[in-house]
């Protein structure tokens, strides 16, 4: 490893930090309670921002919506309270009156608060309601933006709600008003003079009234041949889009089943169809549904890089991690690092250990000075970095114990002392493909894994009807383990097409009765994402 010190630090990689969150520790931050308005974005966590996550890593409570990706709540530190106060439909779990005193309550206790509301907390939301009774009650609020989904969405479907060919203004517009008004707000004769003048509008929360918005629409004289679009998950693998007219509008998304939530844009540029905008849809998995048998370290990456390519990801745990139950003999390793001349970090979950063990033992990383570092998997030479500012000295990208031994070999590690730190229970073939090389060996287990109490609902569901494309097998414990999870519903398997990282996960699948369809070169997490790529666009 590098030599540690402030020189070895200078250069690396810091996040933004604009406000010196980062800076703060948990105890510097709690003495004095405070609400920060979250805009979530418009459904991709991705797209939530850089201040706003950072601000929810940090949070005592996070008081969430409805229409928030759940994704995001692990950002959420472990032992902070999340409180779903979502309104879906008529069923509503809190009034607002109910929020504002909960936020109230809570920051009164010195908690650090998010309020996380779908969008931009303060664009058709109740936000503005929000901050202004902490105010008046003597809480500063602060109030961080979001990515709008009348904007997220029609650019996820290939609609600029502005060019300069076509549109010079955009409207928002609710397509639910307060309903205790006597009268509409809404100047129904001015927008569509607007959008007649080749303006944009996008009405929200529409999707339900879309017959009633565009029958409005036409009456004030907006003619019948205007494009309109339909967007119903904007920036969801699940999005789905429909291109039609005013007078078709409601007979086609109910033709096309469209619900909630959805977008409508209203205008000329709805009826923009290009092909240099239509990224979204064009991604290589858009609208396939994959499976990740997984543990939670697993999945992260995994269903981010198919994510990224447009699947809808549904992760299914099949095991669940319990920490060694010998904590001692690794605390023992750790703070004799100095005897060992190589550490085999074997996955994330062994950086992870090992940055918890660091300070708990009254060390960090310079304890590594001396120590070279193998890193099993580029996602654990990343994680290496990221915990400890550390770089290892080598990087194997195969997760296969032959070709980690083959390069660790490579390196003379006759007579040398090495301590491998990984998942258990492990099978004994690395340790002793590294002892037949003249290594001696200390294996250690970092934590064991348990089979899981059942399968998530929405896995079973999307299973029972053959809505699943892919399964994606990373490693042969969770074939074995999605096996007896499925019990008498094994045959579920037999509708999906089966990925496998490795041989070893192949032949488990094998064993399991199916046959794999992809197997990639690359044994690793970026090699299965080629190999299902490839399969899938053939």
């Amino acid at each position: 490893m590098r030599a540690p010190g402030w020189a070895g630090y200078r250069f690396q990689h810091r996040p933004y930090d604009p406000y010196g969150l980062l800076r703060l520790t948990h105890d510097d931050i709690n003495s004095v309670g405070s609400v920060s308005l979250v805009g979530a974005g418009p459904g991709d966590p991705g797209l939530i921002t850089t201040l706003g996550l950072q601000l929810l890593g940090r949070a005592d409570v996070v008081v969430y919506d409805a229409l928030v990706n759940k994704a995001l709540l692990e950002h959420v530190r472990p032992g902070a309270e999340r409180i779903d106060v979502g309104k879906r439909g008529a069923k509503h779990r809190f009034s607002q009156d109910q929020i504002n005193t909960l936020l109230l309550e809570h920051v009164g206790k010195g908690k650090q608060v998010v309020r996380l509301k779908g969008g931009d907390p303060l664009l058709f939301g109740r936000g503005a309601e929000e901050a202004v009774f902490l105010g008046r009650h003597g809480v500063i609020c602060r109030i961080v933006p979001g990515i709008t989904a009348g904007l997220a969405a029609a650019a996820a479907a290939g609609i600029p709600v502005t060019h300069r060919a076509h549109a010079s203004t955009v409207t928002m517009v609710t397509g639910h008003e307060d309903p205790a008004k006597d009268v509409s707000s809404i100047d129904l004769q001015a927008l569509v003079a607007m959008v007649r003048a080749g303006g944009t509008a996008c009405f929200y929360m529409g999707g339900a009234r879309i017959g009633a918005i565009t029958a409005r629409l036409a009456e004030e004289g907006l003619a019948p041949q205007t494009p309109v679009a339909v967007v119903q998950s904007g920036t969801l693998p699940s999005q789905r889009c429909v291109r039609t007219t005013l007078q078709h509008a409601a007979c086609d998304a109910a033709a096309a089943r469209l619900g909630s939530p959805a977008i409508i844009v209203v205008g000329t540029v709805a009826g923009i169809d290009e092909p240099g905008l239509q990224w979204f849809t064009r991604r290589a998995l858009f609208g396939q549904v994959v499976v990740i048998p997984r543990t939670r370290l697993t999945a992260s990456r995994l269903g981010r890089r198919l994510g990224e390519l447009g699947a809808l990801v549904l992760e299914a745990p099949t095991i669940r991690r319990e920490p060694a139950e010998d904590r001692s003999t690794i605390n023992d390793a750790v703070h004799g690092m100095s005897q060992f001349d190589w550490m085999v970090l074997s996955g994330v979950s062994a950086v992870s250990t090992l940055a918890d063990r660091l300070p708990e033992l009254g060390l960090d990383s310079r304890h590594l000075y001396g120590v070279r570092v193998a890193a099993v998997g580029r996602a654990t030479a990343a994680a290496l970095h990221e915990r400890l500012a550390v770089a290892a000295d080598l990087v194997v990208p195969s997760l296969v114990a032959e070709r980690v031994a083959r390069r660790l070999a490579g390196r003379g590690i006759g007579g040398k002392r090495i301590l491998l730190l990984r998942a258990g229970p492990a099978r004994p073939t690395l340790p002793r493909l590294l002892q037949e090389a003249g290594a001696q060996v200390t294996s250690l287990d970092v934590y064991r894994t348990r089979l899981a109490s059942h399968l998530p609902d929405d896995v079973l569901e999307a299973l029972r009807g053959r809505r699943v494309d892919w399964i994606a097998f990373a490693s042969s414990t969770t074939v074995r383990n999605m096996v007896e999870l499925l019990g008498d519903e094994r045959a579920l398997l037999a509708h999906v097409k089966v990925a496998a990282i490795g041989p070893a996960t192949a032949e488990a699948i094998r064993e399991a009765g199916f046959e794999p369809v992809v197997q990639p070169v690359r044994l690793d997490i970026d090699g299965l994402v080629q190999a299902i790529v490839a399969a899938s666009t053939s």
